[in-house]
């Protein structure tokens, strides 16, 4: 399939290596994307976001956000999923044109979420790799996104060679929080 990575990587459990593909999304993967995004947030951010908050995210709102974005033919932005061997998918990323501009930036991720499970196996630097190819061939040549500052995962936009470029206050659930903006000024020199 056009766009599609084979990669392997091994299991923590078992030390086995099994196959997950990236790929571009479908309107098929949409349940699949929408229960990671929920997943995930339920995972990440419990503890930081108020329970109530988290406790209130639906599968069909996600459902249905992302089903809008696929389904128009206008949509400037692009969703990879990444699925497990069971053709499950256990994350994706997604982004394009800034949703809020950033000085200095021409496309965001808006999104890269992995259930906890698959973390550490190297697909979220695959699926961030994969996206950031994508941007170039679009023509971008930076790149920018937002992460709540108290995100355990900060630090892998760090170790793939993120700045921090910006900070705002944001509100979630009724709780101040805030985010950070980490950048990428040059895609076309790193090789994550």
């Amino acid at each position: 399939m056009e766009g599609e990575s084979l990669i392997r990587v091994a299991t923590l459990a078992t030390g086995m290596e099994s196959e997950r593909v990236i790929r571009l999304a479908t309107i098929a993967d949409i349940p699949g994307v929408a229960r990671v995004h929920v997943d995930s947030w339920r995972e990440i951010y419990r503890g930081i976001v108020p329970d109530v908050y988290l406790e209130g995210l639906s599968y069909e709102r996600r459902e249905q956000m992302w089903r809008s974005g696929l389904e128009n033919p206008g949509w400037k932005g692009v969703l990879f999923v990444a699925e497990d061997p069971g053709h499950r998918v256990v994350g994706f990323v997604a982004g394009g044109p800034p949703q809020e501009p950033v000085e200095g930036f021409d496309c965001e991720l808006w999104a890269i979420y992995l259930l906890q499970v698959h973390q550490g196996q190297g697909v979220g630097r695959q699926l961030f790799r994969r996206f950031v190819e994508e941007m170039v061939q679009r023509g971008h040549g930076s790149m920018f996104l937002w992460v709540l500052a108290e995100n355990p995962t900060v630090g892998f936009y760090q170790r793939l060679g993120g700045v921090k470029v910006g900070e705002k206050e944001i509100e979630v659930g009724g709780k101040k929080l805030v985010e950070w903006s980490y950048g990428w000024r040059n895609l076309g020199v790193n090789k994550w």
